[in-house]
């Protein structure tokens, strides 16, 4: 396996052809000089990689704040992409497909992958409904949920699937319960160069309520614990340096297995009561068709009140969709929007959508 950012494994490979040093660094100077818009980031990403430098700027998502450049040493994302294949058990020479944006450390980390693996990996425009051939056999792919939506008709002959980006949906969920793929939801962020936990989705061997049960599992030399808000504390020395202390509200289980539960700064704080509108999203997910978020406004009453956000020209939804809601849940106000506002990525972003509104 290639221990060091400056080598490239034998039996790499891109769209089925091998490639030396100086040959990729053409072949990125092709890519930005001629190439569609998701090629040449692509090549861009490759230059960087092949400088020498020992780092590379990276931009936040802008999801969860304001959107930030932050440097990820070469050798970091070295020791990411060799966690991942010693999880998953990627071998030299397995095949691997690549159909996110080389804009953001998810798809910059499917090519250093490859890179360090030895993978034959093959790139392709990033869709949500995506254009490959479903005759090939893959072993490993990543996704955003979106596109696992709009093509796990087409991805039974891939072996492993992980999906992050953004929130999974029960629906969706339940919708891969039969696909002979592996699917795994991630738990990352750029900080951490990409998932440092995952969490097994389906093709469990007994289906009953597993699903709900399943637990995000640190990779390897990742330690958890939590500070004092219950919000996740990740020591990662081979990806970075200091203690990546997060927002996300988690239950510990073990030392290396957790539940995610909330954000710590979504709380809605309403008449006393502590909500967290991700557990909300969770129990109505399957009720509602179109994309929704809760959220929260001011309220002279109970300081906070729960709202719903809903992506549609009415906002008029079924009362009887909150039955299974607390009477804190039940969300006070429907706000419909035509069209959410979100980052390339595909996440909500969910402060300018409210923006829009007001």
């Amino acid at each position: 396996m290639v221990t060091s950012y400056d080598k490239i494994h034998n039996r790499f490979k891109l769209n089925n052809r091998s490639y030396r040093y100086e040959e990729l660094k053409s072949l990125a100077c092709e890519q930005i000089t001629d190439g569609s818009p998701f090629e040449k980031l692509i090549g861009h990403f490759l230059i960087d990689w092949l400088d020498n430098k020992d780092y590379i700027i990276v931009n936040t998502s802008g999801s969860t704040g304001k959107p930030k450049a932050i440097k990820l040493q070469k050798e970091a994302m070295v020791h990411s992409a060799s966690a991942t294949g010693d999880f998953f058990n990627l071998k030299p020479g397995d095949k691997a497909l690549h159909c996110l944006s080389t804009e953001y450390i998810a798809g910059k980390m499917m090519l250093v992958r490859a890179i360090v693996l030895g993978l034959e990996l093959d790139f392709i425009e990033p869709r949500s409904q995506l254009i490959f051939n479903d005759n090939k056999d893959y072993d490993f792919c990543a996704l955003v949920p979106l596109q696992l939506d709009q093509t796990k008709a087409l991805c039974n002959n891939i072996k492993t699937i992980i999906v992050g980006g953004a929130p999974i949906s029960n629906s969706l969920k339940a919708s891969i319960q039969n696909m002979r793929s592996h699917v795994y939801e991630t738990y990352g962020m750029t900080e951490t160069i990409t998932h440092i936990a995952v969490k097994k989705l389906n093709n469990f061997q007994n289906t009953s309520g597993q699903v709900e049960k399943a637990l995000f599992k640190t990779l390897p030399k990742i330690s958890i614990s939590l500070d004092d808000r219950n919000c996740l504390m990740i020591k990662a020395p081979n990806l970075n340096k200091n203690t990546i202390i997060t927002n996300d509200l988690v239950k510990l289980h073990t030392d290396s297995d957790f539940e995610w539960l909330g954000r710590h700064d979504n709380i809605i704080n309403t008449g006393g009561v502590k909500v967290l509108p991700e557990q909300i999203e969770a129990k109505l997910s399957s009720l509602i068709s179109n994309r929704f978020f809760i959220s929260k406004q001011a309220d002279n009453k109970l300081g906070e009140c729960v709202i719903l956000v809903l992506e549609s020209d009415s906002d008029i939804l079924n009362s009887s969709i909150f039955m299974g809601l607390s009477k804190f849940e039940i969300p006070k106000m429907i706000y419909s929007v035509e069209h959410f506002i979100v980052a390339p990525n595909g996440k909500i972003l969910r402060q300018e959508t409210l923006n829009s509104i007001k």
